[in-house]
């Protein structure tokens, strides 16, 4: 089943006296626990595209469907609702505010969705069990490595139980290591049944999903399947939500 449904997608940007072509008819189906990486150069189309899947913007023309709901023609509250419902975001800078906890962090959508404050501190203190960092909870983003703050990020996209990851360079501002970390981390929650996209301009993360989908004019001109280098490193992880991350990861 295609969790992800886009026909004839473009985008057309007004730059002063120009006209920018940055999606130029893109169709794609992403079916339900895919994990794809998209990849083109920069200005190729790919960020645009992520914009739209995740709601954060509109085509200037095609059909775009996320679980069955037609996206492109709703209002600002009706994509504000369908992001809370079904996406989770992680972002390459972590987008987390500095002087809050890593728990008031993770709370932070569960606010925005009316939770009560027993259920978001219940969610968010099980949320970062899973990815490792429960013991760090009352801890500041400026007191986490960089590895940590990315943790927290995806603790944060998890707490509100979506059915898409989108991670926009997730790994852009870690070095080598934590950036292996953090993918086997993603990988792990997509052999858990989490559809994951990710965009990126490292070949040796595209390596960890299972299709790869580049980018180039607005076009889409590589679809490709590939053994995925994230099953088998992801093999160790615990299935099970909140049963953590093995103690030598716990620190990335």
């Amino acid at each position: 089943m295609a969790l992800i449904e886009a026909r004839e997608l473009t985008k057309v940007y007004a730059m002063g006296d120009q006209t920018v072509h940055a999606l130029r008819g893109v169709s794609l189906d992403i079916a339900a626990g895919e994990f794809v990486a998209i990849m083109g150069a920069s200005g190729s189309g790919k960020s645009t595209l992520m914009n739209i899947l995740g709601c954060l913007d509109q085509p200037t023309s095609g059909e775009y469907r996320l679980a069955g709901e037609a996206a492109e023609t709703m209002a600002p509250d009706q994509l504000a609702a369908i992001r809370n419902r079904h996406i989770g975001f992680v972002f390459q800078q972590f987008n987390l505010l500095p002087r809050t906890s890593a728990l008031e962090n993770v709370e932070l959508p569960m606010v925005y969705a009316g939770v009560r404050a027993a259920d978001r501190r219940r969610r968010a203190l099980a949320a970062l069990e899973k990815v490792g960092l429960a013991q760090r909870a009352s801890h500041t983003p400026a007191e986490l490595s960089g590895g940590q703050q990315q943790r927290v990020a995806i603790a944060r996209a998890l707490v509100n139980e979506p059915q898409l990851i989108l991670a926009d360079e997730p790994t852009g501002a870690l070095d080598t290591q934590t950036s292996e970390d953090i993918m086997r981390l993603l990988a792990g929650l997509n052999v858990q049944g989490l559809t994951v996209v990710l965009v990126t301009h490292e070949h040796d993360i595209a390596a960890w999903a299972g299709r790869r989908i580049v980018f180039r004019d607005g076009l889409v001109v590589e679809d490709t399947r590939q053994p995925p280098r994230g099953a088998a490193a992801a093999a160790g992880l615990p299935p099970a939500a909140g049963s953590g991350m093995p103690s030598s990861e716990a620190t990335a």
